[in-house]
């Protein structure tokens, strides 16, 4: 029993990292996603098989070489010079997305509380800088009050919009598409991605858990809840109007479809968002850590500050132009974990 609720704990961990800000607020759906209609699905469905199966095997992976950062994983799976790089690259990579995510919880506090977003943006770094204090069990326990409400209020909404007129032939469109090559490559370059980013937090957390059973269980799970996910928010999405206009689209449908959960839900959207700052935080500072000759709270702190100049940018700005440049980026790597054969 003890097992099962380790695997599960492994599990809400797993889908915390990856619905952050982009996929909670509905941005990131949008744009991988939801832009392309019917071919959106079919995305869905190759992305949650890719989270399944190469998720459950970097942790697997993880454990066996004893990786306690990905800065040691990245160096196992492209070599030591290329995975010198590769470790910059995502030391970039994981401050960008650490800036996404502020300025995306500056924008829940703009466009649906009405506050200024300088106050969202301070409110969150200041949380995060507590809760990483605490270290690993506060990720955790974050993770996993967090995520079973997500999952919940997800299918809620989707339910719902399933009986809205229209609903079936809005998920049926297959719109003009400029550049077909991107809704090809979008559920390639969106797993990478998120994968590519997860193993900040998945590579210690596997080597901390140590059970190849519990590890599998968990990425499993992580996966196949994150695809049930997608694929709801993705359908759900679709039937809003002008729905690529919104900072927050996910509030704009539960404000549609689900107005009595609208302010739970917001607060929940909050916690993805936070918990992905966290998570960024929390691998950032284990791969500076060895290098940097300081106290670990004076890294966070700097960590936080240079995401904040960043944040000034509007979040759906620095979405739509930092993570599919990433997500193309993050290919090899995903290349790579397949190709891998010690799994």
């Amino acid at each position: 029993m003890r097992k099962w609720f380790t695997s599960i704990q492994v599990a809400a961990v797993y889908v915390g990292t990856v619905v952050g800000a982009g996929f909670a607020t509905g941005r990131e759906i949008i744009e991988f996603f939801t832009q392309y209609g019917f071919i959106g699905i079919i995305g869905v469905a190759i992305a949650g098989i890719l989270f399944i199966h190469l998720g459950t095997k970097m942790m697997i992976l993880a454990r066996r070489i004893q990786a306690t950062s990905y800065e040691q994983f990245m160096t196992h799976i492209f070599g030591n010079i290329f995975g010198q790089v590769m470790n910059l690259l995502l030391l970039v990579m994981l401050i960008g997305v650490m800036a996404v995510m502020l300025s995306g919880a500056g924008a829940v506090f703009q466009e649906q509380l009405q506050y200024s977003k300088q106050i969202g943006v301070w409110l969150t770094m200041l949380l995060a800088f507590i809760v990483m204090i605490v270290g690993t069990r506060g990720l955790v326990y974050v993770n996993t009050v967090v995520v079973p409400i997500m999952i919940f209020l997800a299918i809620m909404l989707f339910v719902h919009a399933i009986g809205q007129p229209l609903f079936l032939e809005q998920n049926l469109v297959v719109p003009v598409i400029g550049e077909g090559w991107r809704a090809l490559l979008s559920p390639f370059s969106y797993a990478a991605l998120n994968l590519i980013l997860a193993q900040a937090v998945l590579v210690p957390l596997a080597t901390e858990v140590d059970d190849e059973e519990v590890i599998k269980r968990g990425g499993w799970l992580g996966g196949v809840f994150l695809t049930l996910i997608l694929l709801g928010s993705h359908m759900t999405l679709s039937i809003i109007p002008d729905v690529t206009s919104y900072e927050i689209p996910m509030a704009v449908a539960m404000s549609s479809f689900l107005l009595a959960f609208y302010g739970f839900y917001m607060v929940v959207i909050y916690g993805e968002v936070f918990t992905s700052i966290i998570g960024s935080l929390y691998g950032l500072e284990k791969q500076l850590l060895p290098y940097v000759r300081i106290p670990r709270l004076f890294i966070q702190a700097g960590l936080l500050l240079v995401a904040y100049f960043i944040s000034f940018f509007d979040y759906s700005l620095l979405l739509s132009i930092l993570y599919p440049i990433f997500g193309y980026v993050s290919l090899l790597f995903l290349v790579l974990l397949w190709r891998n054969k010690e799994v």
